[in-house]
């Protein structure tokens, strides 16, 4: 059973994933100046920094085997994540595992072009796999127009608690949907040499369609998984909270461009709750 299950997702996956390279990529156009705009990389904490633009939070934490990088912004962020790893001193091909919060195109603009440019693996939650593979073009929110970003195949599978390891490093996928049917979040630890730190990078669960979800029929789950996700995350222990844009978690308040190393503004266990109210409100009006 399970074997033909998972030859069914492959066959799934690969046609969607043709077809949709058969039609042009047409990322959206209208998009906030801060996702593109470059911003200066830095060490949050241990082996984790900042890569990528000023609003579009990209994430790499570095190992003797390798990096993973976490989310990639819009397509033409490929050459400002590059530039930014390599003026923090590390390798673009040294980048073994790329993982995304969400299969949406402002994270995985350019996750198909570094998999081809550094032959890393590509690791998404089983259910933004099929939506990864025909480039957001099934997005129950942001679909049904073609692909808003190169098609990518998928090179594992996550669920729920997963982890992901490499080296000493080993992040846990949690499964947080609702703002697309696979977002998710990682929570790992790193250190430098005063402490260690358990860091959470939040995928938060804001309501992206303007629709009544009971009028989101192709996903019927989807109060149930606001509702999940929600509770799911006011339980969550951690020191530092960041999250798939800057702006979420106040990064430019915590941080100035060319600041000196500090762990500790990063730790805001008060905004983290601020902000899961504040988008549980907004749930809770939600018709």
């Amino acid at each position: 059973m399970f074997r033909h299950y998972f030859n069914t997702l492959t066959v799934i996956l690969f046609f969607s994933s043709f077809l949709a390279t058969a039609q042009q990529v047409k990322e959206p156009k209208d998009t906030p100046i801060e996702w593109s705009k470059s911003y200066q990389p830095f060490r949050i904490a241990g082996n984790l920094y900042y890569v990528g633009t000023e609003d579009l939070a990209c994430y790499l934490i570095v190992t003797p085997k390798g990096n993973i990088l976490i989310n990639t912004g819009l397509a033409t962020s490929l050459s400002v994540i590059k530039a930014n790893v390599e003026t923090l001193g590390f390798k673009f091909n040294d980048i073994k595992i790329l993982l995304t919060t969400q299969a949406h195109y402002d994270h995985m603009g350019a996750m198909s072009a570094i998999k081809k440019a550094t032959g890393a693996k590509f690791m998404v939650d089983e259910k933004d796999a099929a939506v990864a593979a025909d480039g957001g073009s099934s997005d129950y929110a942001l679909g049904g127009h073609g692909p808003t970003y190169e098609p990518i195949k998928t090179d594992r599978l996550l669920h729920n608690g997963d982890t992901v390891g490499l080296d000493d490093m080993k992040l846990v996928m949690l499964h947080h949907p609702g703002h697309t049917k696979g977002s998710c979040s990682f929570l790992f630890d790193v250190k430098d040499k005063d402490r260690i730190y358990k860091v959470l990078i939040a995928n938060m669960p804001t309501i992206v369609t303007e629709k009544k979800f009971s009028e989101v029929t192709s996903y019927p789950e989807i109060a149930k998984d606001y509702a999940y996700t929600i509770g799911a995350m006011k339980k969550l222990t951690f020191d530092i909270w960041l999250s798939s844009h800057a702006s979420q978690f106040g990064l430019h308040k915590k941080h100035k461009a060319g600041g000196a190393y500090n762990p500790n503004a990063f730790i805001d266990r008060k905004g983290y709750d601020k902000v899961l109210r504040d988008l549980e409100i907004q749930f809770s009006k939600k018709d």
